[in-house]
């Protein structure tokens, strides 16, 4: 054998020693995947989220606890207590140990941050003294209009034109279905837009301080630094405006068992957030937001027969689609579609049974929903009519048994 052949083997041989086409210790290194379908995370959320409204509204409303601000220095005094907790016996809150918060920081940025969000849950919480939940819904779907506006004002972001003029549609639509809301409540509708107002200041000062790779925080951990200023700034307010009022005959018809599951839902809540985020991302959060309002809207006309009429359902469809538009875009609402659609089509291939069980679902709620609550209400009631023409008929004819 020659030299160049004894070289050109010899280069080759350890070629193929260093480049296995697989290798185990790799393999051994990947973490297991988690067993748990990221649906569930999306349900549980989208459970909670719902539940909290509801509960909220319940007890505020139907159980006649008129108490806005009390309720939320419980919750955030509760969650007070349970990040405490958290912090100390479990691993769910090591991420603030990465967050450089010195008492300078918490005085400049958290307690501002903390103003703002108790102003808003205030707000938020009174308005369902006045409105229904379905148009409350409705309402909030200006917040990312408000939360724009307030990154400019602030600074935060520069104006866009193009922006500014899709998120028009928004408004365009709120104030479509606010038209065509039966019982508008003026005092209810400024509690909710300057609680929206207050939402947006907060989520920009939130997302200015979140700008610096120090200040890195999970909604659990940030609960964890604003639950205490909150709770504390909320409990000053309720001291002098709720307090005075309030009875322990109020508090007991509730249930002090119903206060410790509502502020344990409202707790849970947050839990979840970074669970599904997590697990998931912020656009499936954005996307099941969505879904979950429309379920709100559909729950409130089913538990407390709010009307929706059909000016409002047109209203919100267009503020929805607004909404889903500004925060995903054309290109993406496209490449979704497309890939919802291979999906859907290989569903009926697979399960055409259960495709066409859903579809004949479908139509039914939405035959129900038009026909039975969002159709306008014109004052009528149908077991009146009916009394009056008996009435007229047994009159003309003057028969009686």
């Amino acid at each position: 054998m020659g030299m160049d052949e004894k070289e050109r083997s010899s280069g080759e041989q350890p070629r193929d020693a260093v480049l296995p086409t697989v290798n185990p210790e790799a393999e051994k290194a990947q973490p297991p995947k988690s067993s748990i379908h990221p649906a569930l995370y999306v349900t549980v959320w989208i459970a909670l989220s719902s539940s909290v409204i509801l509960f909220n509204k319940w007890i505020l409303s139907t159980r006649d606890f008129r108490y806005p601000v009390i309720l939320t220095t419980y919750h955030l005094a509760f969650a007070t207590v349970m990040t405490q907790i958290l912090a100390r016996y479990t691993t769910l809150l090591d991420g603030r140990k990465t967050v450089k918060m010195t008492g300078r920081v918490y005085l400049r940025a958290i307690v501002p941050i903390g103003f703002f969000f108790s102003l808003s849950l205030i707000c938020g919480n009174l308005t369902y003294l006045y409105l229904s939940v379905a148009f409350i819904q409705m309402l909030k779907a200006t917040t990312p209009v408000a939360v724009l506006i307030a990154s400019w004002s602030l600074g935060v972001s520069q104006p866009n034109l193009k922006v500014f003029l899709n998120v028009s549609v928004i408004v365009i639509g709120v104030i479509i279905a606010s038209m065509g809301e039966i019982k508008f409540v003026w005092i209810g509708v400024i509690y909710q837009i300057a609680g929206i107002i207050f939402e947006a200041l907060r989520l920009t000062m939130v997302q200015r301080l979140l700008s610096s790779t120090e200040f890195k925080m999970d909604p659990l951990v940030s609960l964890y630094y604003f639950a205490p200023v909150c709770a504390a700034m909320n409990g000053v307010v309720a001291l002098f405006w709720e307090l005075p009022k309030v009875s322990m005959d109020e508090v007991y018809h509730v249930g002090l068992f119903t206060f410790f599951l509502n502020g344990l839902c409202a707790f849970l809540l947050n839990v979840s957030v970074v669970f599904l985020i997590g697990k998931t991302s912020s656009l499936v959060l954005t996307l099941c937001g969505v879904l979950k309002d429309v379920m709100l809207v559909v729950a409130s006309m089913l538990i407390w027969g709010t009307q929706v009429t059909g000016l409002q359902f047109f209203g919100y469809s267009i503020a929805l689609g607004g909404m889903v538009y500004y925060k995903l875009g054309y290109e993406a609402i496209k490449g979704y579609a497309g890939e919802a659609g291979r999906q859907w089509a290989e569903f009926g291939n697979q399960k055409p049974i259960l495709r066409r069980i859903s579809i004949i679902l479908l139509v039914v709620m939405t035959l129900f929903v038009l026909l039975g609550g969002l159709a306008p209400s014109s004052g009528y009631d149908a077991s009146e009519i009916m009394d009056s023409a008996k009435s007229k008929l047994g009159g003309m004819t003057g028969l009686t048994p």
